[in-house]
């Protein structure tokens, strides 16, 4: 049985051996030939290329990734910029109205202080005080420009001219005015269409009607809503026939003989801005031709 065993193992021994030697002489035949050659060289740079490839897909990608970051920032410095000028330009279009507005506002009240019989200085409202004795309205003029107490002060708004009431106080380059609506402020009126004549008072706020006083109540029928009161021009207090307000309310009082007249005020105080104070004791020196 042993010998058969080892017979058996030097056969398998001798086919794996002819197999290999087939295989071998098989290999080194195509090795001569030239039909089974690998290029080394030719895989190698096949390797490197897919390599290549790979990292320049990376670095391609990696680079599209900081330039669009780089981008943003670019467009968010322009974008800051340029909302900078938008504010820069917003700015500018509102001081060019606000100039222009100036221009219009100075302009009018130019043209209107050249019509004016009398000699009358232009002025700035720089304060205003609620509290004062004479709810006061402070201007940028005094007595350095000629102005006096006493002196009238009326004004232009929208091609309407109204009184703002008289000086009170004329600093040397300041002067306090109290307007006409103060309870202390007290206005020889006239109304226009009927000429009866009157005494206009405050009551102590821009807010707040005015009231005239001494209107008989046999003239009731010829009033309106709406009709104009001008200044009398009596007593010389104020320049003649230069509007106070306008009737809003009339009231009949039985006990009383007299209306009771509410009137709105020529001039909005709320967005009185320029002021003309009037000189009544001369003329004005403009030329003619700038007061026709």
């Amino acid at each position: 049985m042993a010998g058969k065993f080892k017979a058996f193992v030097r056969l398998r021994f001798a086919e794996i051996l002819l197999a290999f030697l087939v295989l071998f002489s098989g290999i080194l035949l195509g090795f001569s030939s030239g039909g089974f050659v690998v290029n080394f060289s030719k895989l190698g740079f096949s390797v490197v290329s897919l390599v290549q490839k790979g990292a320049g897909a990376v670095v391609s990608s990696v680079t599209g990734v900081v330039t669009s970051v780089r981008d943003i920032a670019v467009l968010q410095k322009e974008y800051q910029e340029l909302s900078e000028k938008l504010k820069d330009y917003e700015y500018m279009r509102r001081s060019n109205v606000e100039i222009r507005k100036e221009n219009e506002r100075l302009r009018e009240q130019l043209q209107f202080a050249a019509e004016i019989e009398y000699k009358n200085i232009p002025a700035q409202i720089i304060g205003r005080d609620p509290d004062n004795l004479y709810s006061g309205i402070t201007i940028n003029k005094g007595a350095r420009s000629g102005i006096k107490k006493g002196f009238p002060v009326i004004a232009i708004q929208s091609g309407n001219v109204g009184v703002v009431g008289k000086v009170v106080i004329a600093g040397l380059d300041t002067s306090l005015v109290m307007p006409i609506y103060d309870t202390k402020c007290n206005i020889s009126a006239r109304i226009q269409n009927t000429r009866d004549i009157g005494i206009v008072s405050g009551n102590g706020s821009y807010s707040s009607p005015l009231n005239l006083r001494y209107i008989r109540k046999r003239v009731f029928d010829s009033l309106n809503h709406g009709d104009i009161i001008v200044t009398s021009g009596e007593n010389g207090n104020y320049v003649k026939d230069i509007p106070i307000g306008r009737i809003s309310k009339i009231t009949v009082l039985d006990y009383d003989s007299s209306l009771e007249i509410e009137l709105e005020p020529a001039i909005d105080f709320l967005r009185l801005e320029n002021v003309l104070v009037v000189d009544q004791k001369n003329l004005n020196d403009k030329p003619l031709e700038a007061r026709k």
